[in-house]
């Protein structure tokens, strides 16, 4: 996977192995919209994301952690895209989290926070947390227990996360991942060419 992607079609592959299917289409389009560099970062212990402005080149880098799961992606992202709005607006002069960073941040959500792409248990949390967006998402304890039942402890994922195209490991088979029709996704078995519906529930293991 490219770590460091330069070009839509780059950028998009990363978003399709990083945040929810349902906001690949508006991940890509605010990095098409402001101009950004995108880095994913290795694991990082102090922070989740970061933004910053490169004065001397006047880029605008963003750099998200490899380790998230797609909805802590997602808000982690958003996060940091909200961060070079309130720069852009404001400068210098803008204070981290404060005012014009949370409106940006309030502005830059609201088109996620449906059922199309969060779970039930972290959008109800998400919604009460955009009300007043706290610095981190880890300074906020109801949020971060209902992220954290969408880890990945096995490595697996559910297949309803897995993009299309995809290949994946689900028992010891290998399948191709080629459509979604409602509870279940149509793959293609790679050795035997064989298809087969699996419920996109199924905890699989996605192959790079």
């Amino acid at each position: 996977m490219n770590l460091n992607p330069t070009t839509p079609t780059d950028v998009r592959q990363v978003l399709e192995q990083h945040v929810p299917q349902a906001a690949v289409a508006y991940c890509l389009s605010l990095w098409q919209q402001y101009g950004f560099c995108f880095k994913i970062s290795r694991q990082r212990r102090t922070k989740q994301g970061d933004y910053r402005y490169d004065k001397a080149r006047q880029k605008h880098l963003i750099t998200v952690n490899n380790n998230l799961n797609p909805y802590a992606f997602l808000i982690t992202y958003v996060h940091e895209v909200a961060h070079l709005i309130a720069f852009q607006t404001h400068g210098f002069r803008t204070t981290p989290h404060g005012k014009a960073w949370k409106h940006s941040f309030r502005q830059l959500m609201a088109p996620m926070l449906s059922v199309e792409v969060f779970p039930d248990n972290v959008l109800e949390t998400l919604n009460r947390h955009m009300r007043d967006p706290k610095a981190a998402t880890c300074s906020d304890a109801a949020l971060v227990a209902a992220l954290q039942t969408h880890d990945s402890a096995d490595g697996l994922v559910a297949l309803s996360e897995v993009p299309v195209h995809q290949t994946f490991r689900f028992g010891k088979r290998i399948f191709l991942k080629e459509k979604i029709k409602r509870t279940r996704a149509w793959c293609r078995e790679v050795q035997t060419g064989k298809c087969y519906t699996i419920a996109v529930s199924a905890r699989v293991a996605v192959l790079q």
